[in-house]
């Protein structure tokens, strides 16, 4: 296999026209499987971290150790889209767009807006989308082969509520830094010794006042570690129960660590701290009508119709919930007049969540257009959920899930690169 990859490879290199100038041709740098990485990647990849660390003020290690860590999350990379390949995963170009949209939104800019600062910080925008879709095909791969691995009993969830219960209202939410020293899958005593000899010596280093982030980026085999070890805000429930119970009622800056797990050492710094949310969330309770464009109804003439609708309904020429019947295309709320009933907004699309954002209670939105169509909006009234029993099981459900998904991603991937044929070709 290794001889047919690389025999490819030098085809493609030898197929250029011979009249064409001279040029400086990529070269293969790791063999993943049936795919590689090529150089150019890599140096992208530390660039990028380069940009990113002058941009926030961190130091950062040697370009060597910057090189391995690109190396080892480019071998993640090409493993997962080969792993998409094979599951036939595709984001077709509506897709992308749509959620390039939600990005732009999310900023609030337009994508014209967002295209203008990709252009100011010298980033291609085709670069830029194809990023964007392989990071969609990546998160699909993940969810379809990790998802099947989290299994979640009703004692776990019994156990979170009665906790949440005694919690109260009130969460506490930590970020953090996070530095594996990992050994191998079945080490030997060697390794573990060894592995906790650095461990000690990356603590004494950060107690003496090194950075956290160079070291994470010099020395981590976590899957943050490019990021400067930096896990994001985790509620102390839907972090690994391992981080959870070190951590716990630590402070600002404080250090835990080295703690042991299956992986190798870990070593935590509570970053920052924040926490006192209230589990109560605002649902809204709206109606709408759906009009579907199609090759008999054009875009335009849909929102022309909804447009009409919504004038006949603000004269009193007619009732919502005669033309949703009539004319809605969405069939779970036609029949109830539109009627969606009390939900959270976050469980829709961001454009009709957006837009429902917007409106008073009893007003009516203009056209809006989703993935499923254009919409007509009645939003009928908010209210603030009082977090019942289903609400903390929903909710406690959720912890525990994302917080093994997290887990058994981690494994997954370790268990992915271990199996996996992987070359580094020296220069």
């Amino acid at each position: 296999m290794k001889f047919i990859i690389r025999a490819l490879m030098l085809g493609a290199l030898l197929s250029f026209n011979s009249i064409a100038q001279e040029v400086v041709l990529d070269r293969v740098a790791v063999i993943v499987d049936q795919g590689v990485v090529l150089e150019s990647e890599i140096d992208a990849l530390v660039q990028e971290v380069k940009r990113n660390a002058a941009a926030n003020d961190q130091q950062l290690p040697s370009d060597r150790a910057l090189r391995t860590q690109a190396i080892e999350r480019l071998i993640t990379k090409s493993l997962q889209l080969q792993m998409a390949e094979r599951m036939g995963i595709r984001i077709s170009d509506p897709q992308l767009e749509q959620t390039i949209g939600n990005i732009a939104s999310n900023q609030n800019a337009t994508v014209e807006q967002l295209r203008a600062q990709l252009a100011a910080e010298g980033i291609a925008y085709d670069d830029y989308r194809e990023d964007i879709r392989e990071e969609i095909i990546m998160g699909e791969v993940r969810r379809a082969n990790v998802r099947r691995r989290v299994y979640i009993t009703p004692q776990e969830i019994e156990t979170l509520v009665d906790l949440m219960e005694q919690q109260g209202a009130q969460q506490a939410e930590y970020r953090l830094g996070h530095i594996l020293i990992g050994f191998p899958p079945e080490p030997t005593d060697e390794d573990i010794q060894a592995a906790r000899e650095r461990a000690d010596k990356v603590i004494a280093l950060l107690e003496s006042g090194s950075d956290f982030a160079k070291i994470a980026i010099a020395s981590s085999s976590g899957n943050e570690a490019l990021e400067g070890g930096d896990m994001g805000w985790l509620n102390i429930n839907a972090m690994p129960t391992l981080f959870a119970e070190a951590i716990q009622n630590k402070d600002k800056d404080a250090l835990v660590g080295p703690i042991r797990s299956g992986a190798g050492f870990h070593i935590l710094k509570v970053l920052d701290t924040r926490g006192i949310e209230k589990v109560t969330v605002e649902e809204v309770n709206s109606r709408h009508i759906l009009v579907k464009p199609s090759i008999i109804l054009s875009e335009d003439k849909a929102k022309a119709m909804l447009t009409r609708f919504k004038e006949e309904l603000k004269n009193g020429e007619a009732e919502f919930a005669d033309l949703a019947k009539e004319h809605s295309e969405d069939p779970g709320s036609a029949l109830r007049g539109g009627e969606l009933g009390w939900s959270d907004p976050g469980n829709y699309v961001p454009e009709f969540k957006e837009a429902l954002s917007q409106l008073e209670p009893g007003e009516y939105s203009d056209p809006v257009r989703t993935v499923h169509g254009w919409h007509l909006i009645q939003l009928i009234d908010r209210r603030m959920d009082d977090a019942t029993d289903k609400r903390k099981e929903d909710k406690a459900y959720q912890l525990i899930f994302n917080r093994k998904f997290s887990e058994e991603t981690e494994n997954w991937l370790r268990e992915m690169r271990d199996a996996a044929y992987v070359e580094v070709i020296d220069s």
